[in-house]
């Protein structure tokens, strides 16, 4: 999740902004990750480990940080 707003003008970087984000924000694109990698997690595939920790990683984002913006700035990286 980036919180980096970009400013541009005829085709160049004028400034950037750390915008403050919302819990709901925040739970709406953890369950977004969640969806997208839910096929990992079917009965016929084995789901490596890197993918388990993201996805629990994903779902301690509320638990493992005060502040929205923190859990938005340590978004955990999906595996390769």
């Amino acid at each position: 999740m980036n919180r980096t707003e970009r400013y541009f003008a005829n085709g160049e970087l004028i400034s950037t902004n750390q915008r403050n984000v919302t819990w709901d924000e925040v739970r709406a694109n953890r369950q977004q990750a969640l969806d997208e990698t839910d096929w990992r997690a079917v009965k016929d595939r084995t789901m490596s480990q890197a993918w388990k920790d993201y996805r629990q990683a994903l779902r301690d984002l509320p638990q493992d940080h005060d502040e929205a913006n923190d859990a938005a700035d340590n978004w955990p990286e999906a595996p390769e």
